[in-house]
């Protein structure tokens, strides 16, 4: 049994139907009626009265209401515990599968650093369903997660876009691809090539561009940070977004370069979650805004995709 299970529950019955919960959810119709009927499976209760002008809840369900409203109540108390310990502590834990981390979360860190001082950031490199649940669960204050363009951002938390790119090809400045103006799967697959571990969007992605087709030779690895130090150290090219790569210190310094991949035209984004339904501590909301405003700066700096 998951919370948001319950959470759904709760918002078709305020909301009278299973439609205006899903719209209210951000979710389909189809999505929050398999939810729920997870939901029926495991407590053995059919919750909803299913029929062709819609779902309401049911007889049943109504008297299961008071239980799982005690449930939310007292998770609800157990997060503004939490975030009354994080005041307290003066830390904030922030997750990141590292995508941006070079070129947008230290900038920003540095900067929150300077007016929040006793404040402790630290920063824990996860994968997109590792944060997602931390973020769920309270033990995480704030997430910046990578999207494929038709990824759809998890329902229950807050979410604003940082950034928007487009897949390009890490390399070295002296790899024969840094002399190419884009790099075919063709040219790509004849290299040596550095991927992200199943888990992440990029590995998504570059599974998807070369079709089945293995390189010469592949390494896996976790993170955009790592992969940009192995294609530093000779070993091969890999496949990042392009606001990974331009403005990292490597780049800056001449010892990785990007180039666009030939007829390509897949989005990426950067989005920051945090919770919804709490109070926000002011070192929270201040990051927060910080990130926002330098992820503005960093998309005014150069074109976007």
């Amino acid at each position: 049994m998951r919370m948001e299970q319950l959470e759904y529950l709760a918002a078709v019955t305020r909301l009278g139907s299973l439609r205006r919960a899903a719209e209210e959810l951000h979710l389909s119709q189809p999505a929050l009626s398999e939810t729920l009927r997870n939901l029926e499976r495991e407590l053995g209760v059919e919750l909803l009265e299913r029929r062709r002008s819609g779902a309401r809840i049911s007889d049943e369900g109504r008297e299961l209401l008071p239980h799982i409203t005690e449930v939310l109540h007292a998770v609800d108390r157990l997060r503004q515990a939490a975030d009354s310990q994080h005041q307290v502590s003066r830390r904030l834990r922030l997750g990141t599968v590292s995508a941006a981390t070079a070129t947008l979360l230290a900038p920003a860190i540095r900067e929150f650093g300077a007016t929040h001082p006793s404040t402790q950031v630290e920063v824990i490199a996860d994968r997109q369903d590792g944060i997602q649940q931390h973020l769920t669960e309270g033990s995480f204050d704030l997430g910046v997660i990578s999207y494929l363009r038709d990824d759809d951002p998890p329902p229950g938390l807050h979410t604003t876009e940082l950034l928007r790119g487009r897949p390009v090809v890490c390399v070295r400045r002296d790899s024969p691809l840094a002399a190419l103006n884009a790099v075919t799967v063709a040219d790509l697959l004849a290299q040596p090539l550095i991927v992200m571990r199943s888990g992440y969007a990029m590995h998504r992605y570059v599974h998807r561009l070369l079709g089945g087709s293995a390189p010469s030779l592949s390494y896996a690895t976790d993170g955009a940070e790592m992969c940009k130090l192995m294609v530093a150290e000779g070993l091969g090219a890999t496949v990042l977004p392009d606001y990974s790569v331009l403005g990292d210190p490597l780049e800056r310094g001449g010892t990785i370069t990007c180039r666009p991949l030939a007829d390509d035209s897949t989005e990426l984004r950067v989005m920051i979650h945090r919770r919804r339904a709490r109070s926000v501590p002011t070192a929270e909301r201040d990051l927060h805004a910080i990130l926002v405003r330098r992820a503005a700066e960093q998309r005014g700096s150069r074109p976007v995709g």
